[in-house]
């Protein structure tokens, strides 16, 4: 049985919080079952911890019943001169005078209480004492016929719920009184996580002997960010390096912050660094001149990484539901295969997690991203404007995650990204007279490409006697040459009979339903083979299917030092299976129209720091020959 002061909920103030003092041990001796009770057994307790300000008390209130005791008046007898509070313990099993008495003295003399109100409470915490007292008293004599005390049990996940009820309650009448610590931190920074991390890379590329270094590989990413490209000059157009080996650092860092904005809307920012705005790597290269940044110890710049506003509702420890505006991290359950693991999405996009029977739930994303839009005043030296080039990404995605075996859990998803006007279209004939004479349908490039995709040229250049008639002045951009919708399956499957190791199987197959192989013959400029007769540039060789699978045992979340986690996978990836501009950036350089597997682990060196180690080895699939090998070593650290 609980006595009724103690079901007594006072009022929330600090003044209740202390009265809390006389009754914990009370409350205490009460939620213990005794077996064959002495009567002339008395009930102890340990002496309450001494507070020296008004957080420690607000911490010893919780469990504890609260009156709040009518104030008196604020003159009185000096601080030192407050009367005994309590009965001795071994009297009424209730901490020692001193401690309360020590208590209200600090609070009188930082003002915070006047005598009057603290001698209220001791008068008030008197009445109570005796109370808790005679109540405990008659839950002894209620005894059994065999002698037992049948004592009512408190939970303690009531006794934390009515300790956290209480703290919230004192701590905002403690705000709205004013009494709170001048320097405490104002309510909105609660609501807000900064996070960050840090890594620096060292790399080295190999390239065997055998790459074709004739001009075979040329970068249609440079060509497409700059000046068109003179096709019929004399001079090489931007090319790949396939035959120099390169040692190089890299740095990443970011830093963000997570903000709860209430009501369950939430909102997200980051910075972070990057050579250039590539929008699948944050990495720097260090000692690099790019433009106006890098090289001589040159500071680098920062780039808004990202920014967004997200309503997220859990339902349960199951269902969730989100609605995302803005730059986010990648919405979709996949793998590198499809989408570089650092790529950011831009626009809006819903998920939603919904459980239908034990250990069987589903879920789903759709989503809307813009791609590219023209800029308003494209084109720039011509008085008449060309049409909007508008590129989007549509992308929806449905799956289901469930346990087959206790120690097994899996997942399945199938999506389909269908991509809207990111391929390239054959301007109207026009004579360009200088590389800045822009074709209509300049735009329809890509702004930003890795490599293997395969190229058409855009402009329909006509032969004229000004040009040569095609021999001079064929200023020209490229575009990919293929449409993209792609269908794609993820899987992944953790088995935890080693725990706490984890062996995860993962695998992804993607297929671009818009590829045309025998249209593709008619324009492609890259990616073909070579006659078997001719010994010249052949038939198209490239494909749109691409295929992942991967192996990794190890700890799935580092807790200390020690903890490792190691992988192998192997990736056939077709020329145009998926958009290179978005895929793994590592294997081969980044991009498609490649094979090859990686082999990594990392080890914990604390908590938050850890050393990594990658091998990665590439072949290329159409076109010339070209192999790769990448070695990179790893730390970094987060927060």
């Amino acid at each position: 049985m609980i006595p009724p002061s103690l079901k007594r909920l006072g009022s929330s103030s600090l003044a209740a919080a202390l009265v809390g003092f006389a009754y914990a041990p009370i409350a205490q001796a009460q939620e213990q079952p005794a077996s064959k009770p002495k009567p002339t057994t008395a009930v102890t307790a340990p002496p309450a911890p001494v507070a020296d300000d008004t957080k420690a008390i607000v911490n010893d209130a919780a469990s504890k019943p609260l009156v709040m005791p009518t104030a008196a008046d604020s003159a009185g007898p000096p601080v030192d001169d407050l009367p005994t509070l309590l009965p001795p313990a071994s009297e009424a099993g209730a901490p020692t005078t001193s401690v309360t008495i020590n208590l209200l003295q600090i609070l009188v003399k930082k003002g915070i209480l006047s005598h009057g109100e603290a001698q209220g409470m001791i008068q008030q915490a008197e009445v109570e004492a005796a109370q808790a007292q005679a109540a405990l008293e008659d839950a002894q004599m209620m005894a059994t016929q065999d002698g037992d005390v049948r004592v009512t049990y408190v939970p303690d996940v009531v006794k934390n719920e009515i300790k956290d009820a209480i703290k919230a309650d004192v701590m905002a009448q403690a705000r709205a009184d004013g009494w709170t610590a001048p320097n405490e931190a104002p309510e909105w920074t609660q609501r807000i996580k900064l996070f960050g991390d840090f890594r620096l890379r060292f790399e080295s590329n190999l390239f065997p002997e055998g790459n074709d270094n004739t001009g075979a590989f040329p970068n249609f990413n440079a060509i497409n960010s700059g000046a068109p490209f003179d096709v019929a000059g004399t001079v090489f157009s931007p090319q790949y390096n396939v035959d120099a080996d390169r040692n190089r650092f890299k740095l990443r860092a970011r830093l963000g912050a997570d903000i709860n904005l209430e009501d369950n809307w939430f909102a997200g920012i980051r910075i972070g660094t990057g050579q250039d705005n590539s929008p699948v790597t944050q990495n720097q290269g260090l000692g690099v001149a790019n433009g106006a940044q890098g090289g001589n110890f040159s500071k680098y710049a920062l780039w808004l990484d990202r920014a967004f506003i997200r309503y997220q509702n859990s339902f349960t420890a199951e269902d969730d539901f989100s609605l995302s505006f803005g730059r986010f991290d990648n919405p979709f359950f996949s793998t590198s295969l499809i989408w570089a693991d650092e790529i950011g999405f831009d626009g809006i996009a819903i998920s939603g997690k919904k459980k239908v029977a034990d250990g069987f739930s589903i879920f789903s994303t759709v989503g809307m991203f813009p791609v590219f839009n023209t800029d308003i005043n494209f084109s720039s030296n011509q008085p008449s404007k060309f049409e909007s080039t508008d590129k989007y990404l549509y992308g929806g995605q449905f799956g289901i995650q469930f346990k087959p075996l206790k120690d097994v859990e899996a997942k399945f998803a199938a999506a389909l990204y269908k991509f809207d006007g990111v391929e390239g279209e054959l301007s109207d004939p026009y004579i360009p007279l200088t590389a800045q004479d822009a074709g209509n349908t300049d735009n329809t490039r890509p702004s930003f490409a890795q490599r293997g995709n395969t190229y058409r040229a855009l402009r329909d250049i006509i032969p004229a006697a000004i040009n040569g008639f095609g021999t001079t002045s064929q200023y020209q951009y490229f575009g990919l040459a293929t449409p993209f919708e792609e269908l794609a399956f993820t899987g992944k499957i953790d088995i935890n009979s080693w725990e706490p190791y984890q062996l995860s199987l993962i695998g992804e197959y993607v297929e671009n339903l818009d590829f045309d192989q025998s249209a593709m013959n008619e324009f492609a400029i890259n990616n073909r083979g070579t006659d078997p007769v001719l010994g010249q540039v052949g038939d198209f060789a490239g494909d749109g299917t691409a295929w992942l699978l991967k192996l990794q045992f190890g700890k799935p979340t580092f807790e200390k030092a020690g903890d490792w986690s190691a992988w192998i996978d192997y990736r056939r990836v077709g020329s145009d299976a998926v958009v290179d501009a978005f895929n793994d950036d590592d294997l081969g350089d980044g991009g498609t129209n490649l094979e090859g597997y990686t082999l990594g682990a990392h080890v914990a060196l604390s908590k938050r720091v850890r050393l990594g180690a990658r091998w990665l080895s590439a072949t290329q699939l159409a076109g010339p020959p070209l192999k790769s090998d990448i070695f990179m070593i790893d730390i970094s650290a987060k927060f």
